[in-house]
């Protein structure tokens, strides 16, 4: 009698999560999640007004990566500026401007953060954009050669 019981009940608990022995939902279910978790989550909220943010410039280092600077104003000073995330795909490059805790002990002049980046493997990039959550910050060329 426990072992019929006991059969219903995870019959009854594989019902009610969609699945069942014959079909590959379970597979399909791993699948939709290691896709969602192969793919980076960014930054969808911006902190910045378009006058908080300045001085955006692109420029390649000495392996011929991209690298970004910028300024980004924050009036509270227990946060700063920061470039958090970035990547690079085919020809251009992506960087997403944050706000971070300001775990340095010292506030920045007239609250404007300088913020940086270095994209790595973006050497083949000749452009740039600067996001802030999904907002288009700044769109910057790259001059190699």
């Amino acid at each position: 009698m426990r072992g019929r019981v006991f059969g219903i009940a995870i019959a009854a608990g594989l019902t009610a999560c969609g699945q069942s022995g014959s079909d590959n939902s379970a597979s399909d279910t791993a699948a939709n999640a290691t896709a969602k978790a192969a793919a980076p989550r960014r930054p969808t909220y911006c902190f910045f007004k378009d006058a908080a943010t300045k001085g955006w410039t692109a420029s390649t280092d000495a392996n011929g990566n991209v690298a970004v600077k910028g300024q980004a104003r924050i009036d509270d000073r227990r946060y700063r500026g920061d470039l958090s995330q970035s990547e690079a795909v085919g020809g251009s490059a992506k960087v997403w401007l944050t706000m971070a805790p300001n775990d340095t002990g010292f506030g920045a002049p007239d609250n404007w953060w300088d913020v940086t980046i270095t994209v790595p493997d973006s050497g083949a990039a000749t452009g740039v954009t600067v996001l802030c959550g999904t907002k288009e910050v700044a769109k910057l060329k790259i001059r190699r050669g």
